[in-house]
């Protein structure tokens, strides 16, 4: 396999790389950990505060975890190449694990502890593990009645609970493993750039999962190609939130930690007081966390006194028009990337005469808002795992919060492109990270397209997986033979390079007319509302297009009693004037949007109780709307929208 090639990087990205710890001449991940150990040894790696007791580890200490691990491992008879299953949550012991295997030559196959019991058993019997590393005596319940059909050998709990008996299986805790590892030294195992390091299985919404073959070189790309994007410094804070055994926050992790990060472990439930505690400099996060964190900001200001509610629309309508004369100017509008010189000269003086007013907001409102929401020491928050919606982008920027969006996918390792400080083009997912082609084709045709023309995008380069595992004809679907992997997304570029994602090809809903609608974009810009906190659209081979909606009751409370109305929560949603409403929302919102044609009136329309979340199944673990299993679960509701 070939390292990432410099061909795609500006001298400004070059300079930044060379700045940062070289593991150019690495061979595994595991190597990663042996030189941040010796650059960084006594700086803390990971801090878990919320754990009973607390866990800090400092870099030395835990490349000394991850060796006593590997070592348990081998003990126990684990060779290299051998699939072990690990089964966990968010964690210092997580991290532990996960490179104590691989560091025994082993290859994990990764899910949360979470996940059903059918799929936790597809997992293991698909990749033929011989070994599970589960979070918790519970986890392994959930799936032991099952594990004699399968050739697994041995389980170890990461929690110090007492093994429960089993004579049909060797269990071992957390420390009785580390014991075994005190036992002899590590035996070396000699990994190279092809080896297969890592299993991650697919969400499987369309069908079974499957395991995405990530090499270790694929790992390392990432490794050495992000700084191009952020230049962490050693002993910069991270807030880790999001699945650590997810493809987008582990090549996060890995890349961050390699600068010698501290890394804090935090949750839904305590990141507003992380925050504000530990005033992290860089977030990796997902869409779905930005638009809560926007929402907060927003009921904090509808709670204001009506004077100070008036001040601050003031200032962000202001700000607003800055932001977009300044972007003109620097030829970054997403809407007109070649502005002629009048119009950069027009833009550049209305930016100029703006600046007071926005500099003023700073000073009253937007500072306050940045501390609160970042701690006010923060570099970028990094967001990926879909697109931004519009008006959320544009508010962080307001705010003077840097947010660098990406893009990739688990069969990429998973990014491809991401924005830069420097060239942080709102709307895109940026520039390719170094090493990474892309090409935009025909879905039919499979032609190239010129640039500027929406289709579907192929990526090739040193982060593409190796295939599907045990699934040669899923792997010849995805990837051609020359390199190019189908994305199934669909998007356009810019005249420099930068990617425009437009929507998914399977998402795509085709009306009777004939039109294809991309429903990501019309679904961004109803999230403007206040009033609406979820909303999916449907309508396959319908005449019009329908939505379902999340509305945000505290909102819709606020409006209520605003207007007189004594509703309750039951019958708030049902009520006229509350469909009225949502029904002008809707129109107004989704008009507003830049292209809207008439094929994009959102026609009938239903409010739901039930929010989209992780635990009823109706959102992925990185927090994206399940679209195959919504339209399942309200499979009636949607037929009644139509008839």
């Amino acid at each position: 396999m070939s390292r990432a090639t410099d061909y795609a990087m500006t001298e400004r990205e070059r300079r930044y790389l060379k700045s940062l710890v070289d593991y150019s001449d690495a061979q595994s991940i595991p190597e990663v950990w042996t030189i941040a150990a010796q650059r960084f040894n006594p700086v803390i790696a990971l801090q878990a505060p919320h754990l009973k007791p607390p866990v800090q580890l400092t870099y030395g200490q835990l490349h000394d975890q991850m060796r006593q691990f590997a070592v348990g491992l081998q003990v126990l008879g684990v060779k290299p190449g051998d699939r072990i299953a690990l089964f966990a949550d968010n964690s210092p012991r997580w991290l532990v694990a996960d490179q104590g295997i691989m560091l025994a030559g082993a290859v994990n196959a990764v899910r949360s502890s979470q996940a059903d019991k059918d799929e936790l058993l597809f997992l293991l019997e698909n990749s033929g593990a011989i070994a599970v590393v589960a979070e918790d005596q519970a986890t392994l319940k959930k799936i032991q009645s099952r594990l004699s059909d399968l050739p697994i050998q041995f389980a170890v709990l990461l929690s110090d609970e007492s093994p429960a008996e089993d004579a049909a299986l060797k269990v071992l805790n957390f420390s009785q493993l580390m014991n075994l590892g005190t036992s002899q030294p590590l035996q070396p195992v000699q990994l190279k750039l092809d080896d297969l390091a890592t299993l991650i299985y697919t969400s499987g919404t369309t069908g079974k999962p499957k395991g995405v073959m990530l090499s270790h070189g694929n790992l390392l790309h990432q490794v050495t190609t992000l700084g191009s994007v952020v230049q962490p410094r050693q002993g910069d804070r991270v807030l880790s939130i999001l699945p650590t055994w997810h493809s987008y926050e582990r090549a996060a992790e890995y890349f961050l930690l390699s600068q010698g990060c501290t890394q804090i472990y935090t949750s839904i439930r305590t990141i507003k007081k992380d925050l504000k505690d530990f005033k992290p400099h860089y977030m990796v996060s997902v869409p779905r966390i930005w638009e809560s964190v926007y929402e907060a900001i927003q009921k904090q200001f509808r709670e204001q006194p009506e004077s100070r509610q008036k001040l601050i629309q003031f200032f962000l309508s202001k700000s607003q028009q800055y932001i977009q004369a300044r972007r003109l100017s620097q030829g970054m509008d997403l809407l007109n990337l070649q502005p002629t010189a009048i119009e950069r000269l027009l833009a550049s003086i209305k930016a100029t005469m703006l600046a007071p007013i926005h500099a003023l907001g700073d000073r009253l409102v937007y500072r306050k808002v940045r501390d609160a929401v970042t701690g006010g020491e923060f570099c970028h928050a990094i967001s990926g795992g879909g697109s931004l919606a519009k008006h959320i982008d544009e508010f962080f920027e307001i705010i003077g919060v840097d947010v660098l969006v990406g893009y990739g996918l688990t069969e990429t390792s998973p990014v491809t492109h991401a924005r830069r400080p420097w060239h942080n083009l709102r709307g895109s997912a940026g520039q390719p990270i170094p090493g990474t082609d892309i090409r935009i084709v025909d879905p039919e045709t499979r032609q190239p397209l010129p640039q500027g023309k929406k289709g579907l995008i192929l990526l090739r380069g040193p982060q593409i997986m190796q295939g599907y595992y045990n699934n040669p004809e899923a792997t010849r679907k995805a990837i051609d033979p020359e390199g190019w992997f189908d994305s199934g997304d669909l998007g356009w570029l810019t005249p420099e390079n930068d990617l425009v994602i437009t929507g998914r090809e399977k998402d795509t809903i085709v009306l009777t007319n004939g039109e294809n609608i991309e429903p990501q974009p019309i679904e961004d810009a109803c999230l403007r509302s206040p009033y609406i906190d979820q909303v999916m659209l449907v309508g396959q081979d319908e005449k019009t297009l329908g939505a379902l909606i999340v509305p945000n009751i505290d909102a819709l409370e606020q409006w209520a009693a605003t207007q007189g109305l004594a509703l309750s929560s039951e019958m708030m949603l049902d009520s006229k004037p509350v469909q009225d409403l949502m029904r002008q929302e809707l129109n107004r919102e989704n008009q507003a949007r830049p292209g809207y044609r008439l094929d994009d009136r959102i026609g009938p329309f239903r409010l739901l109780q039930e929010a989209f979340t992780i635990e009823n199944g109706l959102l992925t673990q990185t927090l994206k709307i399940r679209r195959n299993v919504v339209m399942e679960r309200y499979q009636g509701m949607i037929n009644d929208m139509f008839t």
